[in-house]
């Protein structure tokens, strides 16, 4: 049997290449290769493997030259640098280290805090300069203060940790942060203003996504009591840096310690040369431990897949074998759907997902559909999440996760059922894959539909009365929404009733709000599904 052979593009520690070689696999370190995307693509049809870090630009275009490439290892998180639709096209698995540099930036995030606190950074510049401005650095201490963590995942799990162990009092905002999981880690669960209104001090550990973008804008920054000091080391883009500014030369916010901002590499920054502003270039996972851990940790999946077949971390690939794949692809992609839709609809923490299989579907590869069904639902609060760091990210979030598999129950071959339960309620979808291979909706809320699934949908639930079809099509009509398809369903006559539209384009806030407007409708809330 041929051994696999893997390029090592980027810097990569000698330790990981040395695992590569220990596994009986072929490695040529070349460690400057991916600054040369020619010579690059002269020579990657020669490998099975490809190890990167950022440098290497993993483009559609080298992909076309990589015959033999199986996977595509980044020793780090961000795989911005890797074309995943070109890869996933190719049957390219494209595998990521999620966890390597947690303990890292939350370490970061702590310093800052300890940084912006005592005003280090301006003190050592001054005493540099041969002043002795002793009464200038006026600091404030950290124990008894409460220190405000936007986002109790990973990361913010640790930074609540180590502020615990300094004696502080911490406050968390995370939708997905049960109170079973708070009390666990000695943090009392909050909203976002009470956060807000309370915090001495503030912390980001959130990723970048619609849901949290500017979540510190002016009006947010505004709730925030004065002398607060703010810290940000998750991504940039979550704080309105402009109006960050202003408060600060006003002073209500005391100080800023950054780590991340919204245009990088940063060269000009409305932060930049304010008193008591802490900046830093992207440090959060510049470590040397960091940078070991998770280049041992990508040669070690790498090989796994190489040698056994197994998957870890994959951004683009269920965890499921090559026999399994043809059958469960469909499947896999409705589960998908499924954890989308109630993912999209759910704002309030979780605290249970309840899965169900009927018929066919309950003799498939279960493990696989569930971290289908959980990384649907996780997705709108973490993007970067996949299918096999969804079920651990809901795990840390105290979310219990129950699996039912039963016979053939009723007029479909098979079918799953997704149910979340929520300190206020429960939601639940249902589909099912026809024969043509395409996912369908069944029922949403126990209410029977045939639903085709696209990429923008429009989901309404109003009262069963006369005069909403005409509406809904009145209305997409007149400001040029296309309907592509259009399924109704009520629970009984005059009873509650559901409405679900897959359109061509999302459809604008302006036209939901025309629609609020009529008061017909109770919810109107725009969906999104990756169906490619």
């Amino acid at each position: 049997m041929t051994k696999p052979k893997v390029l090592v593009s980027d810097k990569l520690s000698p330790t990981a290449v040395q695992i590569f070689r220990d596994r009986g696999i072929d490695v040529d370190f070349e460690p400057d290769l991916g600054k040369d995307k020619d010579k690059l693509a002269e020579v990657i049809g020669q490998y099975d493997g490809l190890a990167i870090r950022s440098a290497t630009k993993v483009t559609e275009s080298i992909l076309r030259h990589a015959g033999k490439l199986r996977v595509v290892g980044r020793a780090g998180i961000g795989t911005d640098n890797v074309d995943k639709d070109a890869a996933s096209k190719k049957g390219v698995i494209v595998m990521n280290t999620p966890f390597g540099n947690m303990i890292t930036t939350a370490e970061h995030a702590i310093a800052m805090m300890f940084a912006v606190a005592r005003q280090i950074p301006e003190a050592s510049a001054s005493t540099h300069a041969g002043k002795w401005e002793k009464s200038k650095f006026m600091g404030v201490e950290l124990t008894s203060k409460t220190l405000g963590v936007i986002g109790a995942g990973n990361i913010g799990g640790i930074v609540c940790d180590r502020a615990r162990g300094l004696k502080m009092k911490v406050v968390a905002y995370d939708p997905f942060l049960s109170e079973d999981k708070a009390q666990k880690m000695g943090v009392e669960k909050v909203e976002l203003d009470e956060l807000l209104a309370r915090a001495d001090f503030i912390t980001l550990h959130v990723p970048l996504t619609d849901t949290t973008r500017n979540i510190l804008s002016a009006e947010n920054l505004a709730k925030t009591r004065k002398g607060v000091r703010i810290i940000n080391c998750a991504r940039g883009g979550l704080v309105d840096e402009e109006a960050l500014a202003e408060m600060l030369k006003s002073g209500h916010v005391a100080g800023a310690a950054f780590d991340v901002f919204s245009k990088e590499p940063a060269t000009e920054n409305p932060l930049f040369g304010l008193p008591n502003v802490v900046c830093t270039p992207h440090l959060g996972a510049a470590t040397t431990e960091a940078q070991e851990n998770v280049a041992l940790q990508v040669a070690e999946q790498m090989s796994d897949y190489l040698l056994t077949g197994a998957v870890s971390n994959a951004l683009n690939m269920p965890s499921v074998t090559a026999e399994e794949a043809k059958v469960m692809g469909p499947w896999v992609k409705l589960a998908g759907h499924l954890g989308a839709f109630i993912g999209q609809m759910t704002d309030e923490p979780i605290k249970a997902i309840n899965i169900l299989y009927d018929g066919t579907v309950a003799q498939m590869n279960l493990d696989a559909l569930n971290c289908a069904v959980v990384a649907g639902i996780m997705k709108k609060a973490n993007p970067d999440v996949n299918m096999v760091s969804a079920p651990v990210v809901a795990k840390e979030r105290g979310i219990k996760i129950s699996t039912t598999n039963q016979d053939k129950s009723g007029a479909f071959d098979g079918y799953i059922k997704v149910t979340v339960v929520t300190e206020k309620r429960e939601r639940s979808i249902a589909g099912t894959v026809f024969s043509d291979g395409k996912p369908r909706f069944i029922q949403i809320k126990g209410i029977n539909i045939d639903a085709e699934i696209g990429a923008h949908m429009l989901y309404t639930t109003n009262a069963d009365v006369p005069g909403i079809i005409g509406t809904l099509g009145q209305t997409m009509g007149e400001n040029g929404v296309n309907i592509a398809n259009f399924t109704l369903g009520r629970s009984d006559k005059g009873g509650e009733a559901i409405a679900l539209l897959y359109v061509d384009a999302e459809v604008p806030a302006p036209v939901r709000e025309k629609l609020a407007s009529t008061g017909m409708f109770r919810q109107i809330k725009p969906l999104e599904f990756d169906v490619d």
